[in-house]
């Protein structure tokens, strides 16, 4: 465990993530928002327990790493009214979050993907509803020489109408006005590398996910086939952690370098969870072409 000041840092067993305690998130100075910062940098994933963040002080916190892409999202299956969602198979709001159970990063079927991501927990059930968490930088570093080659020569498009057909066929405009913080990008679809540049740190990881899809050189099949084989080698342990959530907590994750996902909980039971998401710089997070 690494000490700075009051703070205490103790890595996760995986490569990537760590533990922050000994600072309160809605109350930090700039000495120990650098220690964070540079943290962030270094483990990708950050989990600060016991935090109790209000919406306000949450923003707040979230618009020390830059301008929001928006500011809060309430990502539950609980209806403005207290009950909650369990029709998977008609609920609009319930498809999306099923869509979010696929590893991916944030906002890469937009002309400007996200920089990271500020999320709390508000509301847990007994069971289940972990968040996923893979290391697609240590990914990049652990593939053999020939993939690794191959992969830096490559680019794929990404869409989220692509991503969550495989969940819902008949996903409309509908949807995403249901669903705020999830509009269905109708603009022309962003192509990707397939290894990106961390623009702070240099460091490589693979940029693919449940959006990518399309590579321009391969066949629809032979590049599903490759993205699906670079996933299924990525999302190995020591590369992934699984965090069980604990009312009042806090992450912060670089969308640059992981890709997360969502996973099942009984329905019956409520979950409510306060997402805030940073806004990509236009430079270093723009597609490079749209197509």
């Amino acid at each position: 465990m690494a000490l700075t000041g009051q703070i205490k840092i103790a890595p996760l067993a995986a490569s990537f993530g760590a533990v922050v305690s000994g600072v309160k998130l809605s109350s930090i100075g700039n000495e120990d928002w650098r220690v964070i910062y540079q943290n962030w940098l270094l483990y990708g994933l950050l989990i600060f327990p016991e935090q109790h963040l209000t919406r306000e002080q949450q923003i707040n916190f979230a618009k020390r790493f830059g301008p929001l892409e928006f500011d809060l999202v309430a990502i539950s299956n609980v209806r403005r009214d207290g009950s909650t969602r369990t029709d998977v198979a008609h609920d609009e709001t319930l498809k999306i979050l099923r869509g979010n159970m696929d590893w991916h990063a944030d906002s890469t079927y937009m002309p400007v993907q996200a920089k990271g991501a500020v999320f709390s927990a508000d509301v847990v059930p007994k069971t289940g509803g972990q968040t996923g968490f893979v290391d697609m930088r240590a990914a990049y570093d652990a593939l053999d020489v020939e993939t690794r080659e191959r992969a830096n020569t490559l680019s794929a498009y990404h869409s989220l109408h692509y991503s969550q057909s495989k969940v819902n066929p008949v996903a409309s405009q509908a949807t995403s006005e249901k669903t705020p913080g999830y509009g269905f990008h109708d603009g022309p679809v962003p192509l990707r590398p397939l290894v990106k540049i961390h623009p702070e740190t240099g460091r490589k990881s693979l940029a693919i996910g449940r959006h990518a899809h399309n590579i321009p050189t391969m066949s629809e099949t032979e590049s599903e086939d490759f993205l699906q084989r670079l996933l299924d080698f990525s999302c190995q342990a020591p590369r992934t952690y699984f965090h069980d959530w604990k009312q009042g907590e806090t992450v912060i994750w670089d969308n640059r370098c992981l890709l997360h996902c969502a996973t099942p909980w009984d329905l019956s039971e409520p979950r409510i969870m306060w997402h805030t998401r940073l806004a990509g710089d236009p430079v270093s997070e723009a597609a490079l072409q749209s197509g």
